[in-house]
């Protein structure tokens, strides 16, 4: 497909200029297909991956028919995860630089309901958030969509896995019937063209079909032994020694379990499941993102949403049922020009399963014996960051530059030996290499952020 600029598009002059500020030159091919319906303003059924550029998008069409001095909830999106949310939010507000006095508010559970109820005393323009908590507004009254011209369904197909079927169906049944609905979907199952049947009116259909580029991704399955899954993960990580893995499992024990033992050995694993508290699933992904994590074992559900720019290895512990979600698993590593490693193990028994993907790919895969692995040496992977968490955040005026200025200011430390830092309503959390981490520890317990003390924590 010939790659196309933003220039193309019917914007006004001042959004081009932000575009262009943004560095995003030309488009994606799911921006290409979709914006121009978008912009016409015509329903959408898209496929698209996490990183295929879809929330850009969506923001931009939404941004442009957006009324500033309107004062009523013009577009609603609907996430699955407040992660996904605090993404999309982010993004849109980059979006938004060049609409002045644009108002867009994040309601999602986990988070207390009085300060979403006094952001929401003057309505919004655009409002991000979850299923269930959209749901408890609109029951309360304090979010009110009489005014709604677009309604975005993101990772439509996870809300589903997640089991919000009925609480997006009350959303939409309370939705003004005339509106623009875009359902922006990674897979293509059923359910998601049963749901697009129900809610939209001749939706545009695009298909982002560049999953990933295999010349980019070195990808080899391993056939396994019954009892042998974890022995061959820890030889396959001394053999290759990513800098960064994703371990797919199953199951959210498994995921646990597995987290475990390769702790007891050695290496610095996470693991990511639903049944994780808000704020230890926060910490998990920001230890990953911010590399005080080398591996992290998720969920097929647990993990969606996830960006993580510089993945260097997905390995499925066990393959997924579904060859359409192993493609969508190993897609996200060798991205961005880089390359990667994507590894699978099977038993015998599922051979079947490897038949399946090779059918779906309509090209054979690589298989090799375990056997062939050698550990190098006895490298546990051990991540070059750690994450120090400070009980500060936003609402105590907390910004990245008073952190930085803490450990870098008056010390011999340098703004070079300081990774990610991430700030949140109560907490915020700085990655600062292992050589420094007690000494940054010190600094930030005994020292001040902005004229004040806070309690500082290392996490493991």
């Amino acid at each position: 497909m010939t790659t196309a600029n933003f220039s193309s598009l019917l914007l006004r002059p001042e959004e081009l200029a932000n575009i262009e500020s943004l560095d995003y030159h030309t488009m994606t091919a799911i921006q290409a297909q979709s914006l121009p319906a978008i912009l016409e303003g015509k329903d959408l059924l898209a496929q698209a991956k996490t990183g295929s550029g879809k929330t850009a998008a969506f923001a931009i069409g939404l941004l442009h028919q957006l009324e500033v001095t309107t004062y009523q909830v013009q577009s609603l999106i609907l996430c699955p995860t407040r992660e996904l949310a605090d993404q999309v939010t982010n993004e849109i507000r980059r979006l938004a630089r060049s609409t002045p006095n644009t108002k867009i508010v994040t309601l999602c559970g986990g988070k207390s309901m009085d300060p979403q109820l006094a952001s929401l005393e003057h309505q919004p323009h655009i409002v991000v958030g979850t299923p269930g908590r959209i749901l408890k507004h609109l029951d309360k009254g304090s979010l009110k969509l009489d005014g709604l011209k677009i309604l975005v369904l993101d990772e439509a197909d996870r809300m589903l896995d997640m089991g919000f079927y009925d609480e997006i169906m009350r959303v939409i049944k309370i939705a003004p019937q005339k509106r623009q609905t875009l359902l922006f979907s990674a897979t293509y199952p059923h359910e998601i063209k049963k749901i697009s049947n129900t809610i939209q009116k001749n939706p545009v259909d695009v298909r982002d079909e560049s999953v990933h580029d295999d010349k980019k991704i070195k990808q080899i399955f391993y056939e396994i032994t019954p009892g042998e899954r974890t022995k061959t993960l820890i030889t396959l990580l001394r053999h290759y020694q990513p800098e960064s893995s994703l371990v797919f499992c199953n199951t959210k024990q498994q995921c646990q379990d597995l987290a475990s033992e390769l702790w007891q050995q050695g290496f610095h694993a996470l693991a990511l499941h639903g049944d994780l508290e808000q704020r230890d699933r926060d910490q998990v992904l920001i230890q990953f993102s911010n590399k005080s994590c080398s591996i992290l074992i998720a969920t097929d559900v647990a993990a969606r949403g996830l960006d993580i720019k510089e993945l260097h290895a997905v390995i499925n512990f066990e393959l997924s049922p579904d060859p359409e979600i192993h493609i969508h698993r190993i897609g996200r590593t060798g991205r961005a020009d880089k390359d990667g490693l994507a590894f699978s193990f099977f038993m015998a028994s599922e051979k079947f399963r490897v038949e399946a993907i090779e059918e779906y790919k309509n090209s054979p895969v690589k298989i090799e014996a375990a056997a062939t692995l050698k550990a190098k040496d006895n490298n546990k992977l051990y991540p070059p960051m750690v994450t120090l968490c400070i009980n500060a955040g936003r609402k105590d005026k907390v910004r990245a530059g008073d952190i930085l200025g803490a450990l870098t200011g008056n010390t011999e430390l340098t703004g070079d030996q300081i990774g990610k830092i991430d700030i949140f309503d109560k907490l915020a959390y700085v990655a600062v290499e292992q050589a420094i981490a007690k000494q940054a520890l010190e600094l930030l317990s005994e020292g001040k952020i902005k004229g004040r003390k806070f309690k500082v924590k290392r996490l493991r």
